[in-house]
């Protein structure tokens, strides 16, 4: 727990410091691509649809090889579509990024905690299950730059909570255990 505030000291620090004349922002609208571990998989369930489309936006600032950004994404159907059942999953993250600033191609690699928030609610019996769980996710991806403020971000980040979800999913109970998954995105990458 005490590596824990460190890194929430060290990100608070970071982007206090990224507020330089040199820090430059930027937003990132994606769509992703949900796979691995508890992502959907229907292929015991009947009348069930894998579903592993999410969305979201990344917002940040960097400046030299440092950035900060938040990452929020949603994803429908996240453990697969079912009549009668709703689910979903929300991740709302705070990262560290290390990247190569210059040039058209610009890689980076990326870490941080935030909020993973599963949604699971059976509609006939009205019987649903939520979970605010702290987690973290590392990754890495690429900008590549058509011009000054216009490119195309590629990006996989793998997510997991960090404690214990007690929800139930569609065929099988995630209790006791944590939450991961990886994502695939790409975005359209907007500087100012």
């Amino acid at each position: 727990m005490r590596a824990l505030r460190y890194v929430l000291l060290a990100a608070a620090a970071l982007s206090l410091g990224s507020t330089t004349a040199r820090a430059q922002g930027f937003i990132t609208p994606f769509l992703g691509y949900n796979f691995g571990g508890d992502s959907s998989n229907c292929e015991s369930l009947t009348s069930c649809q894998d579903k592993r489309l999410n969305f979201g936006v990344s917002i940040g600032a960097a400046g030299g090889l440092l950035g900060f950004e938040e990452d929020i994404a949603y994803a429908k159907n996240f453990f697969g579509e079912v009549p009668g059942v709703e689910n979903n999953v929300f991740t709302a993250m705070s990262n560290l990024m290390i990247r190569v600033p210059a040039g058209p191609v610009q890689p980076y690699v990326i870490g941080g905690i935030g909020l993973i928030r599963p949604h699971v609610s059976l509609n006939p019996t009205s019987v649903s299950s939520d979970n605010n769980a702290l987690g973290y996710d590392l990754g890495g991806g690429v900008n590549v730059m058509f011009s000054p403020h216009t490119g195309v971000r590629g990006d996989v980040r793998h997510l997991h909570t960090l404690q214990d979800v007690g929800i139930f999913s569609l065929g099988h109970i995630v209790s006791g255990q944590r939450l991961n998954f990886w994502r695939a995105s790409v975005g359209l990458a907007l500087t100012f």
